[in-house]
C-alpha cells in the first residue's frame, strides 16, 4: 500500500515538470490576466477574507455532488438529486472562476499542475451538465452513471488540486514563518545614516531578509521582504504612495503597516517596530516573535 501512495505521490511530482504543457499555459495565464475584472479580481483572490476563495468556494458544487451521489443511491429521491447535481454546476462556476485568478500569479511548476486539476474539473463539470440533462430526459440510470464517474474525476482533479496547495505552496501564506525564525525584542540591522532615502533596500536579520526604507524625515518602515503571496523580493519594487509593490506578481503593501491594499496576495506583511538609537543604530522588534 505505502509503495503505491508513493507511486502516486511521484507522478503528481511529475506533473510539475512537464513543460510541454507551457505554451498552452501561457496561452491561459496571459487571457485571464487580460479580463477587465478590476476590483473583483481582488475578490476572487480572497484578499478581503485574509486566504484564498477558491478553497471555500469549491464546498459547494463538492457537497452539492457528494449529497446526489447519497440520494441516487435512495428509491424515489430521483427530483432531489438533479436538483443537488445542478446546483454543484452552477456554484462550480465562481469557484472555477476564483481558481483561474488565483493560478495565472502563479510559478511555473505550479502553473501546470494547476492546469491539470482544472481540466479534470472542467471535465466533471462537464459530466454533471451531461447528468442533468439525461435525468430530466427521463434517463435515470444514465444520469446516475454520469454522475457517479463525475464525483470520480472530480475527487481527483480535488487530490490534484490539494497536491498544487499542500506540496507545492500554493495559496499558503509565505511570511507566516517569520515571527517564528526571529528572535523577540530589539536587535541591531544597520546604521541609520547609511540608509538611502527615499529607495527600499534589503538588509538580513538571522535568517530573515527584511525590507528597509527610509523616509525623507527619518523615519524608518521594515517589512518582512519576502512576499506573503510568492516570496518575491519586495525590496526589488516600486515605491509609490507609501506602499511597495511586489516585482513579481504586483501584490502591493503598505510600507507603514505592512497591509496588503492590492492582490493577488491574500495576506499582510510582518512590520517590524522600528526605533534609532543614542549611537544612530538602526533597530528592530517584531512583535510577537519567537
Amino acid at each position: 500500500m505505502a509503495g503505491w501512495l508513493a507511486a502516486g505521490v511521484r507522478a503528481l511530482d511529475r506533473l510539475g515538470e512537464w513543460d510541454r504543457i507551457d505554451p498552452l499555459a501561457d496561452r491561459v495565464r496571459d487571457t485571464v490576466r487580460a479580463l477587465p475584472l478590476g476590483r473583483a479580481r481582488d475578490v476572487l483572490h480572497g484578499r478581503h477574507l485574509g486566504h484564498p476563495l477558491h478553497p471555500l468556494l469549491v464546498q459547494l458544487p463538492i457537497g452539492a455532488w457528494v449529497s446526489a451521489a447519497v440520494l441516487d443511491a435512495i428509491p424515489g429521491c430521483e427530483r432531489q438529486s438533479r436538483l443537488l447535481v445542478g446546483t454543484g454546476v452552477l456554484t462550480a462556476l465562481p469557484a472555477a472562476a476564483a481558481g483561474w485568478v488565483d493560478w495565472a500569479e502563479l510559478h511555473e511548476q505550479q502553473t501546470r499542475t494547476g492546469l491539470v486539476h482544472a481540466t479534470g474539473n472542467a471535465l466533471a463539470v462537464g459530466l454533471y451538465a451531461g447528468s442533468w440533462r439525461a435525468r430530466g430526459a427521463g434517463r435515470t440510470g444514465l444520469g446516475r452513471l454520469l454522475a457517479y464517474t463525475g464525483l470520480a474525476v472530480a475527487g481527483t482533479a480535488g487530490a490534484i488540486g490539494g497536491h498544487l496547495a499542500y506540496r507545492q505552496g500554493a495559496g499558503a501564506n509565505k511570511a507566516e514563518p517569520v515571527a517564528y525564525l526571529l528572535a523577540p525584542g530589539w536587535h541591531a540591522l544597520a546604521s541609520a545614516t547609511e540608509l538611502p532615502v527615499g529607495k527600499p533596500v534589503r538588509r538580513q536579520l538571522g535568517e530573515v531578509p527584511l525590507l528597509v526604507y527610509r523616509h525623507p524625515d527619518g523615519h524608518v518602515d521594515v517589512l518582512a521582504d519576502r512576499c506573503s503571496h510568492l516570496s518575491g523580493p519586495l525590496s526589488e519594487g516600486e515605491v509609490e504612495d507609501g506602499c511597495v509593490e511586489c516585482p513579481w506578481h504586483g501584490s502591493v503593501f503598505r510600507l507603514s503597516d505592512g497591509w496588503n491594499v492590492a492582490g493577488p496576495a491574500t495576506a499582510p506583511q510582518p512590520s517590524l517596530a522600528s526605533r534609532i538609537s543614542a549611537d544612530g543604530t538602526l533597530e528592530v522588534c517584531l512583535p510577537g516573535a519567537g
